[in-house]
């Protein structure tokens, strides 16, 4: 009965959401993070102590201002199915530089890995890639009950982007992946938390952590090009900022997998601590 009404619950969403005029949608979201400040549950008590590793002197109003983000995330996920290819070019920004990084990288037909933090809105992100014309993929979490996996999946496959299984699927992701990069790809991977209890041991603003090691083995192992990505919100737009990392090309595989992803989380690390109120942590991250 619970996962029913979770997988109505996320289905409702995606249609009432989508229905409602953009002020009174944002006013509904705005005042239900307002509310989830004021009750200070679990997740709201982990984003602060998140926060306070990220800067232990960080003002209590970044963790409801955090909480209003991440309602914005929700939001503008409930409606971009119903966005215009203009209107996802229009409500993303970045860098005419780093912009012409993955033009040149898609032009090349050797693709680019974009590994990015829980930071602002990844998947207008995604929209915006496709709108430029380009291919692109990413792996999902098999979440449950399965049907909301399903939802998700159906909703970013009709962003336009390809969406493999973390878990459960014909072939290793690792594999897939590595196949789109040869086809010319941008791979997409969240890689600020580790989901299998099996990455590589980082340190990250001063503590222990785990990360995937996924986008560093990628990038290692298909000699595509590797970015850190920020992402963060404006009044209009979610804007992104792109930072190369360049993989060491000596030692053993382990510890270029290793160095490669502690470079991830330093590039992580700059991004989130120039905008923590949009990192989006409200799960039990230092070891």
């Amino acid at each position: 009965m619970k996962d029913r009404l979770t997988e109505l619950g996320f289905a409702a969403g995606w249609r009432v959401v989508r229905m409602l005029p953009l002020p009174a949608a944002r006013a509904l979201f705005n005042a239900a993070a307002d509310r989830a400040y004021r009750k200070n549950g679990p997740g709201t008590q982990r984003l602060r102590r998140n926060l306070q590793q990220v800067n232990p002197d960080i003002p209590e109003d970044f963790v409801r201002m955090g909480l209003r983000s991440y309602a914005r995330y929700w939001l503008e996920a409930f409606r971009l199915p119903s966005q215009t290819r203009q209107q996802a070019l229009d409500g993303f920004g970045i860098s005419e530089e780093h912009y012409d990084w993955l033009r040149k990288d898609v032009a090349d037909g050797r693709g680019a890995v974009l590994a990015l933090p829980h930071m602002g809105n990844w998947d207008a992100a995604a929209a915006w890639v496709v709108a430029n014309g380009w291919s692109m993929v990413t792996v999902a979490e098999r979440l449950k009950p399965e049907a909301v996996y399903q939802q998700f999946v159906a909703y970013r496959e009709k962003l336009g982007m390809e969406v493999v299984p973390l878990t459960g699927g014909g072939r290793a992701p690792l594999d897939v992946l590595a196949e789109r990069l040869d086809q010319g790809f941008l791979v997409c991977l969240l890689g600020d938390r580790d989901l299998s209890r099996n990455g590589v041991e980082v340190t990250f603003f001063g503590g222990r952590t785990r990360m995937p090691a996924g986008p560093a083995i990628l990038a290692i192992r298909t000699k595509a090009p590797l970015y850190g990505v920020s992402l963060s919100f404006t009044p209009t737009q979610t804007v992104a900022v792109l930072r190369r990392i360049t993989p060491p090309t000596t030692g053993a595989l382990d510890e270029r997998v290793k160095a490669t992803t502690q470079l991830l989380a330093d590039a992580f690390a700059e991004g989130i601590a120039e905008h923590p109120q949009d990192w989006h942590m409200l799960q039990k991250l230092w070891l």
